[in-house]
């Protein structure tokens, strides 16, 4: 048997998924979160696999909670399953030891063979997901995951201090991260760098 855990703060989403992983018999469902912290704190118990959304209320992140379990020495490995598809998002579950990235819309078959696949330890990113970085290297725009950060603080108004304090860097580093996200870009100004970030799906757009 492979043991979930579901860690989602919508009820109705673990609900449903419960339901359709649970009409597999080798699949049981032994624990809820509805936090990131409850994730990190249950998946630390008899838990094969945890599938991991991304947005949680509190301060603690799917992602965050994912690297904290991955730290463990007997960690579960995790699956995360979620609504966004930024590069930012995916390359940050993925460098805090995801094994694999799915969507909430994606098919009940294409859950449940990831949920196996991630189980044994395989890769489990959704085919349209990897083209789509694929894509965004090709291409030369693919920021990366502390680059990220830092336009989201952008298009939050934040000023470079601002950001430094939050991400605990110097302002110098700020400037430095964004001199290279305008050249990656093709951009000169900080409201361009947003809107085309936003465009090519490298930070949220919103």
């Amino acid at each position: 048997m492979i043991r979930l855990l579901l860690a989602d703060d919508h009820p109705v989403v673990r609900a449903g998924i419960r339901a359709m992983l649970e009409r597999e018999a080798d699949l049981v469902v032994v624990a809820e979160a509805a936090t990131a912290e409850d994730a990190v704190r249950l998946g630390r118990t008899e838990v094969d696999l945890v599938l991991m959304d991304l947005q949680f209320p509190g301060s603690m992140q799917g992602a965050e909670a994912t690297r904290r379990l991955r730290a463990e020495p007997h960690g579960p490995r995790v699956l995360v399953l979620t609504n966004y598809d930024t590069d930012a998002d995916i390359l940050g579950a993925i460098e805090a030891g995801a094994s694999g990235y799915l969507l909430k819309d994606a098919p009940p078959e294409t859950l449940i063979a990831a949920v196996r696949a991630a189980a044994d330890g395989e890769q489990a990113l959704a085919p349209e997901l990897s083209a789509k970085l694929d894509a965004s290297l090709a291409s030369g725009e693919r920021l990366t995951v502390r680059e990220a950060e830092v336009l989201a603080l952008v298009a939050e108004g934040r000023t470079n201090r601002e950001i430094g304090k939050t991400l605990y860097l110097s302002e110098a580093t700020v400037k430095s991260h964004l001199v290279h996200i305008f050249t990656k870009l093709g951009v000169g100004s900080r409201t361009a760098a947003v809107a085309r970030a936003r465009e090519i799906g490298a930070i949220r757009a919103g």
